[in-house]
């Protein structure tokens, strides 16, 4: 709806604003300014323009770069996107040199006070870059660029995204070298903002969930009184609680299917990675951290790198398979991905940590010195696998129809309570 469409930009523009008050406070600390405005910082120290008008010259510069790399058919296609570039930057810059002013009076005069006035701007740059990419209306020059080149080159948005922001850095210590005989406006706070922004948008992100109604975006509520689709168990669960086994068990009781290592197969026939590469990555993310630096401001349709890809890869098999008849599916997010699809069972299995810890010893033959270190580091490698992907809190109960504790509760007792759970999902279906 069009008022959705006004909502959105507004909210765009709002971003943009917050955008260039992170800026001003990071420049402020005198630590460096940002990554995307070192070269325009480096340009108004020794010329009359301010860093503002230098973020318009440099930024309309990037627009003209983009046209020869885009082609006619990709111009075409995202005409109003490339061309919005053009009031979006006027407003940029004049945002800068705005909150400049506004934030004069901030003049830090130890070093603590110096580092919290760094705090302060990338946490304010990371909120106004996570509302940016919750509008998703439009994009800054120098993100388009990236886009661009990530989409000539075929390379992941985020690691152009890194080496543009490098190069960008690189380019500010030169010419401050050149024309100001020192190193101006590239120090400490540079490299935090960079390392520091793209976690905590990870961080906030979730939070900004209650602007979804605002901007229209509410999913449909699930129906209330389903019938005729075939009921699904899904089973997330903590290393060492014994949750494959339970799937198995249910899997044979129930005479369905049971998906599990299959997905490595099927995972890599639908993204077109190797076996390989799905068995050493499905599930884990290599870093958090890294993670969040690379992606962040990423939309989906700047370009997927090959975990994101993977991602969407077992979410296509699970929704698929989900279609295809009664299942019981492990892992691979199958609660969240199916999330508003009605008679599916959800099952997370956890356990306390000595008996998890037992279980890796004597049924998944991990040395017992070796067992307390492997659990905690394959439920990390879960919880932020989710948690990234998803938003959502791993092991929520809210998010589950049935948590069992297999520390206390038997196999057996387990699964005669996700059988009567999948019955009553059955007789739903049946209508």
């Amino acid at each position: 709806m069009k008022k959705y469409l006004l909502r959105r930009y507004l909210l765009f523009l709002v971003s943009i604003f917050i955008n260039t008050v992170g800026i001003a406070a990071i420049t402020r600390a005198l630590l460096g300014t940002s990554p995307i405005t070192s070269v325009n910082y480096v340009l108004s120290l020794f010329t009359p323009l301010t860093m503002g008008q230098w973020t318009i010259l440099v930024n309309l510069l990037f627009t003209v770069i983009e046209l020869p790399l885009m082609g006619r058919d990709f111009l075409r296609a995202d005409l109003r996107a490339y061309l919005s570039q053009i009031p979006i930057t006027l407003c940029f810059g004049m945002f800068i040199d705005c909150s400049m002013a506004m934030l004069s009076w901030v003049q830090p005069a130890t070093y603590a006070v110096q580092l919290a006035t760094l705090a302060a701007g990338c946490g304010v740059l990371a909120l106004g870059i996570a509302l940016e990419v919750k509008a998703n209306v439009a994009m800054l020059a120098g993100e388009y660029l990236v886009k661009v080149l990530a989409r000539r080159l075929r390379f992941d948005f985020g690691y152009v995204k890194l080496c543009f922001d490098v190069s960008l850095v690189l380019l500010a210590c030169l010419m401050s070298w050149l024309a100001l005989s020192r190193i101006d406006g590239v120090r400490e706070g540079t490299v935090v903002a960079a390392v520091v922004v793209g976690p905590v948008i990870h961080a906030v992100s979730p939070w900004l969930r209650i602007l979804d109604r605002w901007l229209g975006r509410q999913p449909a509520p699930a129906a209330a009184a389903p019938s005729g689709v075939a009921p699904v168990v899904t089973i997330a669960r903590e290393y060492g609680s014994g949750g494959l086994q339970l799937a198995r068990r249910l899997a044979a009781d129930l005479g369905l299917p049971l998906y599990d290592r299959q997905f490595i197969t099927l995972a890599a026939q639908e993204s077109g990675l190797t076996e390989a590469y799905v068995r050493a990555n499905e599930q884990s993310i290599p870093s958090l951290w890294l993670k969040s630096i690379l992606a962040h401001g990423v939309r989906p349709e700047d370009g997927l790198s090959p975990d994101d890809a993977l991602y969407i890869a077992e979410s296509r098999v699970v929704e698929r398979l989900a279609a295809q008849g009664p299942c019981v599916i492990v892992g691979r997010l199958a609660d969240f991905v199916l999330r508003g699809r009605p008679n599916t069972v959800r099952v997370f299995c956890c356990a306390d940590f000595a008996s998890e810890c037992r279980r890796c010893a004597e049924e998944y033959g991990v040395a017992a010195e070796a067992a307390p270190a492997e659990v905690r580091r394959v439920n990390r490698a879960r919880i932020a696998h989710y948690e990234y992907y998803t938003g959502e809190k791993w092991g929520d109960p809210h998010r589950y129809d049935l948590t069992i504790n297999t520390g206390i509760v038997g196999m057996e007792e387990a699964a005669a309570l996700v059988r009567g759970l999948y019955a009553a999902a059955r007789a739903r279906a049946a209508g």
